[in-house]
């Protein structure tokens, strides 16, 4: 188990510490998750194992209701599983406490919503900040974070304009901006540009694909959209329960067919 005392070094300095080389710096072993619906049991997750390396950046398709979105909530310790592990720096995250989840969350990973969950009345730069601010850094050094990161993404002339008055892609990249404020290790990104018109949606992926490369980031994003799936490192197709490499996706992608996600097993996203 990690100490208390050295938590942020464990875990916002692991780039030049344990996850040096091509090392994992997720792996899940025997990941399983079900619910109950009614009288029915729903398995979205099945005994998945599988690791994505420091740098790569990696896709997981699949049907609506097929489990994505509740991979990536157990990769962020949002959610517990039923069984099995997922290991961070080698450290399995049930073996954590709570001010070390807590800590993950915060300083390890970023996490980019299909919908941007911004503060409407705040400004830009006030949400990029949020993530600082809740680890209690001082206001001006939090803000002063924020414009960069703001910058980063193309929206410095932004900083001051309230949430609800940016267009959705502009209040996207200000989540993208929020989520990479503490400089984290992991990037999660579930469903980025599923609220995006087509034009945003390349502008929002392609900002995604920048800032994984910049920042030396290891990214899993879950989408619907094969075109994009497909300009990552690694393709995963997460159906029925399990998680199994889709080479299909390219050829998929290329003639047109109808995305993923007009299958749906009837589970949970």
């Amino acid at each position: 188990m990690l100490s208390e005392a050295n938590t942020g070094v464990a875990l916002a300095e692991v780039p030049g510490g344990d996850l040096a080389g091509r090392q994992s710096v997720v792996r899940v072993e025997g990941l399983c998750k079900s619910f109950r619906s009614g009288d029915q049991e729903i398995v979205p997750l099945d005994g998945l194992d599988f690791s994505v390396d420091r740098g790569e950046m990696v896709s997981v398709v699949g049907p609506s209701g097929a489990g994505k979105s509740t991979l990536l909530h157990l990769l962020a310790a949002l959610d517990t599983p039923t069984s099995g592990a997922v290991y961070f720096a080698r450290n399995s995250l049930k073996d954590f406490r709570e001010a070390e989840l807590a800590d993950y969350r915060n300083r390890s990973v970023g996490f980019v919503w299909q919908r941007h969950h911004l503060l409407p009345d705040f400004t830009a730069a006030e949400n990029v900040a949020m993530p600082l601010l809740v680890r209690g850094e001082a206001l001006e050094k939090a803000l002063h974070a924020a414009r960069q990161w703001l910058g980063e993404v193309g929206l410095a002339g932004r900083a001051g304009q309230r949430a609800a008055e940016l267009s959705g892609g502009e209040q996207q990249r200000v989540a993208i901006a929020r989520a990479l404020v503490s400089e984290p290790v992991l990037l999660l990104a579930d469903e980025p540009t599923g609220d995006l018109d087509e034009r945003n949606a390349e502008a929002v992926f392609e900002l995604i694909e920048r800032l994984h490369r910049s920042h030396h980031l290891t990214s899993i994003l879950a989408t619907h959209n094969l075109s994009l799936a497909r300009r990552t490192d690694r393709v995963f197709l997460l159906e029925h329960g399990k998680l199994t490499p889709y080479a299909g996706v390219l050829a998929t992608a290329a003639s047109g067919a109808a995305e993923i996600g007009a299958r749906s097993p009837g589970g949970r996203a």
